[in-house]
């Protein structure tokens, strides 16, 4: 099991940007789809933005849409997420992922019960704290 690894959650005012970095040490790193996902206090884990092999195409949660992007180099290993005009509603915790199937990321919050199981790989999740 490879363990991807998160940075750059804060504590921060509302109207904030961050960066969120993921570095993924996986032997064919461009193979895989990478997706981040959060988990706010009291709810269930969601899907926040998927980005393909190729980073050609990318999917988000309509919840962020226009205010974070995702974005990967397959040179660095890296996949990122840019977060802007944070809300406190985002306060949660992020976590990164990678599939070597697209599917397996878009359909997992959809799916009955343990459709998260079917990701390959996760992080342990970076803390982001937006202040009102």
């Amino acid at each position: 099991q490879v363990q991807l690894v998160e940075s750059g959650g804060a504590l921060v005012e509302a109207g904030a940007s961050l960066t969120l970095s993921c570095v993924a040490p996986l032997h064919s790193f461009s193979k895989y789809c990478l997706a981040w996902f959060r988990q706010a206090p009291g709810k269930e884990r969601e899907f926040v933005s998927a980005i393909n092999w190729e980073g050609t195409t990318t999917k988000y949660a309509d919840s962020v849409k226009g205010r974070f992007t995702i974005s990967r180099d397959n040179n660095k290993n890296m996949v990122y997420l840019q977060m802007d005009k944070l809300k406190p509603d985002d306060t949660a915790v992020y976590y990164c992922a990678a599939d070597l199937a697209w599917v397996d990321l878009i359909e997992a919050q959809s799916e009955y019960g343990s459709g998260y199981a079917r990701i390959d790989h996760w992080g342990q999740g970076t803390q982001v704290t937006v202040s009102s």
